[in-house]
C-alpha cells in the first residue's frame, strides 16, 4: 500500500512540475508580445514659433498652445498638465489635411478662469488674473480691445490672442 501511496505523490508531483512550467511557458510567450512599440518619423519637422497646437483630452489645462524653437510635444503635453486619470499610453495625435478648415477654441474672456487664459498665446499667470481681476472690477469685456485698458496689455499681446478669445456673455 506505501508504493501506490508513493507512486501517486510521484505523478502529483509530476503533473505540477509539468503545469507549472507550461504556465511560464505561456505567461512568457503572451508577455512578449507587450513590448512597446516604438514609431519613428522620417525626416521630421522641428516645431517652429508659426506652430500652434491644440491639446484636449485628460489635461488640466486644454487649448491652443504655441510652439517655441526647441519644444517638443512632450514639452507642450506638460505644459498643458496631465490629469491624474490620463491614459498616457494611448495619446493620439491628430494631423489634419491643408484642405480642412478647423476653427480655433474659443476661450471666453468673460467667463474663463485663470488656468483657461493661461493657455492663450502670451499669457502668463500673472497677465490671466491681471484679467479676472480687471472683470470683477470693471464688469464684462465688451470686446478684445477692451484688454489694452489693463496695464501690461499691448497691442501685440492683444494681437496674439485675438484668434483665440472672444468675449461672450
Amino acid at each position: 500500500m506505501s508504493g501506490l501511496r508513493e507512486k501517486m505523490w510521484l505523478i502529483i508531483a509530476v503533473l505540477l512540475v509539468l503545469s507549472l512550467v507550461t504556465g511560464i511557458v505561456f505567461l512568457w510567450i503572451r508577455l512578449a508580445h507587450l513590448q512597446p512599440v516604438e514609431i519613428t518619423l522620417y525626416d521630421p519637422k522641428p516645431l517652429n514659433s508659426s506652430e500652434n497646437i491644440s491639446i484636449g483630452g485628460a489635461v488640466v489645462r486644454p487649448g491652443i498652445y504655441e510652439a517655441k524653437p526647441g519644444d517638443t510635444l512632450t514639452s507642450i503635453v506638460s505644459a498643458a498638465g496631465v490629469s491624474d486619470n490620463a491614459d498616457t499610453a494611448n495619446i493620439r495625435i491628430y494631423v489634419p489635411a491643408k484642405s480642412e478648415i478647423s476653427q480655433p477654441q474659443k476661450v471666453n474672456l468673460n467667463r474663463a478662469e485663470v488656468w483657461l487664459l493661461q493657455a492663450l498665446p502670451g499669457i502668463g499667470e500673472g497677465r490671466a488674473r491681471l484679467i479676472v481681476y480687471y472683470r470683477e472690477k470693471n464688469g464684462p469685456f465688451r470686446n478684445i480691445d477692451d484688454l489694452l485698458k489693463i496695464e501690461g496689455f499691448g497691442t501685440s499681446v492683444v494681437d496674439k490672442i485675438r484668434d483665440y478669445a472672444t468675449v461672450v456673455d
